[in-house]
């Protein structure tokens, strides 16, 4: 345990826990603004969307989950299951990226965003716990 210079005890375990939500915040910030396209029907959007092949309705429930899953990485009861739910999210762009987009290169990206919700649920495991006893 060290002290700090106004001589409160910071634990390990602490900083760990403010950097997971200095984490979730700047995760939460990015999804915000992934999913305003897809909701709002920008050009882009709607193309990739029809080279996926599921449609338009597709393009608005993925958006409308990248923001649902946004508040709830900022919500302490719900961010497990809101990591959880964009790890799920992040396997389906990784696929979608491979497959349907021919663009496996840009498959990285979503990968290393599926792992770090990994990383988020598990260490917020017990906010899952929590829900699933309720």
């Amino acid at each position: 345990m060290t002290t700090s210079a106004s001589g409160a005890a910071t634990s390990p375990r602490r900083a760990v826990g403010i950097g997971l939500w200095v984490l979730q915040v700047l995760l939460a910030a990015f999804f915000v603004f992934a999913s305003v396209p897809k909701l709002l029907g920008d050009p882009v959007a709607i193309q990739m969307f029809d080279l996926i092949g599921f449609g338009q309705w597709f393009r608005y429930f993925t958006g409308a989950v990248e923001l649902l899953g946004a508040i709830g990485l900022l919500i302490p009861r719900l961010c497990g299951l809101a990591a959880i739910g964009l790890a799920l999210v992040m396997v389906g762009a990784v696929l979608a990226q491979i497959f349907p987009l021919g663009a496996p290169e840009v498959a990285l990206a979503p990968l290393v965003l599926c792992l770090v919700f990994v990383l988020i649920a598990w260490a917020r495991r017990d906010t899952v716990r929590a829900l699933a006893k309720a």
